[in-house]
């Protein structure tokens, strides 16, 4: 029988159906969009499902307004929306026609800038949605570590061995790499991207050296960015940028990047079980990495930024939204010791509240200092900040 488990996109995703008449669920591969899917449209009466993967249902849309006309009054899924970029224009005159909200639902696995047709033709009439592989919320308790080691990706988390979900990553990032890519429309070396997510896996949450990464390469600097962009856009990598405030500090103005799910990284790494982590050199920076995703996806509507001086101050993430503006730093011991830099870079930015998460897999919390706390993940994942 196989396991479903609740997604919070959920309860957006019902009410983005009833605002816009395209809702756009959108992320990578393998995340579970079509299980999520397919679970809401059992409990719809009139849906139809086609998936853009399979020739048979690619071919009923041979005349997508006709098949539309003669589905009117039903809620039409297309899943892998990416292999058909041209539909967006027939979609645009359609919902003209008769203007309905939740008539559309597509799926894709590619991000808004990738389907520029979608934000060209349906601006004003679609809705979108990221759906990430399992968050911490989303799996039962007690799984951190479980979590943290194998990410979030359902068919990678729920097998029952680690060698297994290993397994199954390995055969993720090849075909990622050498089918997902090209039926996006670049035709790129899968074995640099490779190379590069490889490299990218070493320095996760670390500043962007487009110059090193190119030298290392042997490709150039614009083609590091390039490559940079496409694993941005296909959910397999997170930017973060710079804080930029108007003082008087050298500021580093170069992007952090991270690879987004933490069992990707490990696979690159060649990292299977929780020893195998807790011996690399990369243990802290993966944290970084698992806790940055956890903290991004749920505080998704936040403004997220990081800061540092050239003298050395620094706070690993910064969660703005209006007038309000937290400090986080991410480290890998139960017992964390903070720098004087930590306190130097709140004092420069005038921030007086700020978490430092911690790999605990219990819900706690602690004072350390006035306005910081020291907190699992998944306490501040529960507290409303």
């Amino acid at each position: 029988m196989q396991i479903y488990l609740k997604r919070l996109l959920r309860k957006e995703l019902d009410i983005r159906l009833k605002q816009f008449p395209v809702t756009a669920i959108l992320g990578p591969r393998q995340c579970g969009k079509s299980t999520l899917a397919k679970h809401m449209l059992e409990h719809i009466p009139s849906v139809v499902y086609l998936d853009l993967e399979r020739n048979s249902d690619l071919n009923k849309l041979s005349d997508p307004e006709l098949f539309f006309h003669l589905n009117m009054g039903k809620l039409i899924c297309l899943d892998e929306i990416q292999r058909y970029p041209e539909i967006f224009k027939v979609l645009r005159s359609v919902i003209d026609k008769n203007r309905v909200n939740g008539r559309f639902m597509i799926l894709g696995s590619a991000s808004p800038g990738l389907l520029r047709q979608s934000s060209e033709s349906l601006a004003g009439r679609i809705a979108y949605l990221d759906l990430t592989p399992f968050t911490i919320e989303e799996i039962p308790k007690s799984n951190l570590f479980k979590h943290w080691l194998r990410g979030g990706f359902p068919d990678s988390f729920l097998v029952k061995t680690n060698e297994q979900s290993m397994l199954w990553r390995e055969n993720f990032i090849r075909t990622f790499l050498e089918r997902d890519i090209p039926s996006l429309g670049f035709k790129n070396n899968p074995l640099v991207i490779r190379r590069l997510m490889i490299m990218l896996a070493h320095n996760s949450g670390q500043i962007f050296n487009s110059s090193k990464l190119a030298a290392s390469l042997g490709i150039s600097h614009p083609t590091v960015k390039t490559h940079l962009d496409i694993l941005v856009n296909t959910y397999m990598a997170r930017s973060l940028s710079p804080y930029f405030v108007n003082i008087k500090k050298r500021l580093i103005k170069s992007p952090k990047v991270y690879i987004r799910d933490s069992g990707i990284l490990h696979s690159l790494l060649g990292i299977e079980t929780y020893n195998d982590l807790l011996g690399h050199p990369v243990f802290g920076s993966s944290w970084e990495s698992y806790a940055v995703e956890q903290v991004s996806t749920k505080y998704f509507s936040w403004n997220k930024y990081f800061y540092r001086t050239a003298a050395g101050a620094e706070i690993d993430m910064i969660l703005e939204k209006g007038i309000k503006k937290i400090a986080v730093e991410f480290k890998a011991s139960t017992s964390p010791k903070l720098t004087t830099h930590f306190y130097t870079a709140l004092e420069d930015l005038g921030i007086k509240q700020s978490y430092v998460i911690v790999p605990l897999d219990k819900k706690e919390s602690y004072q350390i200092h006035a306005g910081c706390t020291v907190c699992s993940l998944e306490w501040f994942l529960d507290n409303n900040i």
